[in-house]
């Protein structure tokens, strides 16, 4: 039964591909929501076995470190330099943005009341689930309160991903600029994430390029961990993204990598099984008894937090791509960078999506832990 999980979660996205091939209105609703929506069909139709949490844990981190450097290998870093400005303001924004509303939701909503929720959402939401488990533990949370927060948590930001892969480019667009590269390779560097660029992609000549590329990854992962190693616990998380990422930049300084075909689909692929798996983990029957003041501030915070933080944007003039990739890399953490970036057609953002969601898994515990303890000081 295990194994039989394991090959549909791996072989299933080469479904969805084949059948947006033959299908031109699935390949216009997009591979990553098609995984997405038969993750959560199949997580909720009650035929998966308990025992599957331990597979589906494995396959998101596997297929979110392997990806990572595959999606890295093909792209030109003196690109970004000319975006890393904006990027770190765009960042420093989106601070600025979730710390200021959830304080005001504190205040402000009905029935919220622990102080402890400030620092939990300011952590979440500036770097990630690992950071929400950190505050569990820095913070003394309940564990009936970490357990609902968590769980709207994943629905929330499920709600977000889908926004920011759909309409959010379309919606932002009207009041914020149009990205505009910073060099030659600008058309080189749009994304080609639909399905006809998975074509020719098992022929003999690519399938050995990916093989090699596959193997460098690998061992570009050990490495990280390796060197994860080495730091304390609670920042290995972080380290290991920070290294991984760090490591396949350096490889695609190198030309024979950088040329590999369709290394950058491979990634892909692996962000599909990851969508499929992990959409799978939502068990939407555990919204039945909702607690509300809990869900409205959590949408409060990912929501309110994001719009002003696209208002910020427009006062500084930092374009929609960059605004996009910065608040959905701090809002759903680094593995969803690629995913939005797909959507967005923009290869040339995760570079950027990447480096703050390092820096927002950096910052999120001293954030988290500053900001309950603020709230706490005005309620005393």
């Amino acid at each position: 039964m295990a194994m039989g999980l394991m090959l549909f979660y791996v072989l299933f996205p080469g479904v969805i591909i084949y059948l947006c091939l033959r299908f031109p209105l699935l390949d216009k609703i997009g591979m990553v929501i098609l995984c997405y929506a038969v993750g959560l069909l199949l997580g909720n139709s009650g035929i998966l076995p308990q025992t599957v949490t331990g597979i589906q844990n494995i396959l998101c981190e596997v297929t979110v470190a392997l990806s990572l450097p595959l999606l890295l290998f093909s792209l030109d870093m003196r690109q970004w330099v000319g975006l890393a400005g904006k990027t770190i303001l765009s960042l420093c924004l989106a601070i600025i943005s979730i710390t200021a509303i959830s304080l005001a939701g504190f205040f402000w909503l009905p029935g919220v009341g622990n102080w402890k929720l400030v620092g939990m959402a300011v952590s979440v939401y500036t770097g990630g689930t690992p950071n929400l488990a950190a505050m569990k533990t820095g913070l003394s949370v309940d564990p009936d309160l970490y357990l609902a927060f968590h769980t709207y948590d994943i629905f929330v930001s499920l709600l977000c991903i889908v926004f920011f892969i759909t309409v959010a480019q379309r919606v932002f667009l009207v009041f914020l600029p149009r990205f505009q590269g910073t060099g030659p390779s600008t058309k080189d560097m749009a994304l080609e994430e639909e399905s006809q660029s998975y074509r020719q992609i098992l022929t003999p000549r690519t399938v050995k390029g990916l093989v090699l590329a596959l193997v460098l990854s690998a061992a570009i992962v050990g490495m990280s961990i390796g060197l994860s190693g080495l730091a304390p616990k609670s920042q290995s998380t972080a380290v290991t993204i920070l290294m991984i990422t760090t490591l396949g930049l350096g490889a695609s300084f190198i030309a024979p990598v950088r040329t590999i075909d369709k290394s950058f689909q491979l990634g892909m692929y692996l962000i599909m099984i990851f969508c499929l798996t992990v959409s799978s983990m939502a068990d939407l029957r555990q919204l039945a008894d909702i607690n509300l003041p809990l869900l409205g501030y959590i949408l409060t915070c990912v929501f309110g937090s994001l719009f002003l933080h696209a208002l910020l944007c427009r006062l500084f003039k930092i374009d929609t791509d960059t605004f996009i990739i910065t608040a959905a890399s701090a809002i759903c953490s680094p593995p969803f960078v690629p995913v939005v970036a797909a959507a967005l057609k923009n290869r040339a953002v995760i570079i950027s999506g990447l480096t703050t969601g390092i820096i927002g898994y950096a910052l999120g515990n001293y954030l988290g832990i500053t900001m309950a303890y603020m709230a706490k000081s005005f309620i005393n």
